[in-house]
């Protein structure tokens, strides 16, 4: 039985550098950074001061105050995606088959501002104090269950957690659920809001933050020589998946197709990536295999490309392994330099990039290329965005825990 085939029909993104599409594209394309000292908490103390924050984010468009306090801020991010996304789609949900729509938004930790909020009152407080929806604020599952509720999506509705690659796990399962014909629609993505004082403190305490405090908007350095860290970001980006045919009947507008899916474990180390960057090369050979299509075919990777030392000179060695002299003549950027890194969102967003960039045929660029780097010397879009036909393109996603992710992303 031929495959079914799967397209992006709707996006919607709350990001640092926009909570709509096309402001966080325009943005992107023109390189602006959205990282900032922190002012969601007093960082004074911290050795890592700042992030990529949503401001201006406008809750009372999408969620009723009341309704409001009710979740956590990671909620609130994934349900306004997932309503821009939904409208973005123009269902007409009164010729659609709820039972035939599912929903999968992942999410890295999912309440941690509930849960530090929380401590803070059943150790100032006492138990009797805490608040109960305590829970369901912080469970890492509901936002997908409260963007369920919403749209009325009685499908398949569950959330993946595979730390950074949360959202491109999510969106490989929509895509494995389409093509199996259980259903014909999946809303999937990422949310997350993990910028408190907890958050930053434990991964600074890993040294895994930038601390280049004074320059927020030059920290985040992906592929350059200096770079000293990864800024966090936060925010969600929702796409709705939906098959081909069930698109084209309804004439709705197609951004790309989400051609092909390849996942793989380091098994190595619960923070470090493999020295030769096997498991990633090995994802990326996945998900070109399953697409179909060749190695020399694809003209954009967007990067998972952190800003760490280690990460981006191994994902550099995992390009080259997928695509061996190929990997020279391809356009690579990560947008993580501008957005920070959103951690279980983040391939929710850099998926948001890989259709624009395919649709408008321009590629964005890793900003804060300054000194290059020998073991990073592939095409890394320095600076400045590239005008581009792009049809085939690639999103890596690595993990804590060793995981990877890569989704091949292609042109209709």
């Amino acid at each position: 039985m031929d495959r079914r085939r799967v397209v992006v029909t709707g996006i919607g993104v709350v990001s640092p550098i926009g909570c709509n599409l096309q402001t966080f594209w325009t943005n992107l394309v023109a390189g602006r950074s959205g990282i900032d000292r922190i002012q969601g908490f007093d960082p004074t103390e911290y050795s890592a001061q700042i992030a990529a924050e949503v401001r201006d984010f406008p809750i009372d468009d999408f969620i009723p105050k009341k309704d409001q306090r009710r979740m956590d801020r990671f909620c609130h991010f994934g349900i306004a995606a997932a309503k821009m996304a939904m409208d973005d789609a123009a269902f007409d949900r009164d010729k659609e088959d709820p039972t035939r729509m599912g929903t999968i938004v992942g999410s890295g930790i999912g309440g941690l501002s509930t849960l530090e909020t929380q401590h803070s009152t059943l150790v100032e407080k006492g138990p009797g104090r805490c608040s109960p929806f305590m829970i369901p604020q912080m469970i890492v599952n509901m936002a997908s269950g409260l963007i369920a509720i919403e749209h009325n999506l009685q499908g398949p509705n569950f959330c993946v957690v595979s730390a950074c690659a949360s959202a491109a796990h999510s969106i490989g399962e929509g895509l494995r659920i389409i093509q199996r014909g259980e259903c014909d629609v999946i809303v999937a993505g990422g949310a997350e809001a993990s910028i408190t004082g907890l958050g930053i403190a434990g991964f600074a305490a890993m040294k895994a933050l930038s601390t280049r405090n004074e320059d927020p908007q030059t920290a985040s350095r992906p592929f350059d020589k200096e770079r000293d860290g990864f800024v966090m970001g936060e925010g969600a980006a929702v796409l709705v998946l939906e098959e081909y045919e069930h698109a084209k009947a309804r004439g709705a507008q197609i951004y790309c197709e989400i051609a092909g899916f390849g996942q793989t474990c380091d098994a190595y180390h619960m923070t470090a990536p493999m020295d030769a960057g096997t498991g990633a090369t090995r994802a990326m050979v996945a998900a070109l295999r399953d697409a179909g299509r060749a190695a020399e075919s694809v003209n954009y990777i967007n990067a998972h490309g952190t800003s760490t030392p280690l990460n981006d000179k191994i994902e550099t060695r995992a390009i080259k392994g997928a695509l061996g002299e190929h990997a020279r003549k391809v356009a690579i950027s990560s947008t993580k330099s501008m957005t920070g890194h959103l951690l279980g969102a983040a391939a929710g967003v850099e998926s948001v990039a890989c259709a624009m960039a395919i649709r408008d045929g321009v590629v964005p660029p890793t900003i804060n290329q300054l000194v290059a780097d020998p073991e990073c010397d592939l095409d890394y879009v320095p600076n400045t965005a590239r005008e581009l036909p792009v049809s085939v393109a690639l999103n890596n996603s690595l993990g804590f825990g060793g995981h990877n992710a890569c989704l091949c992303m292609t042109r209709v």
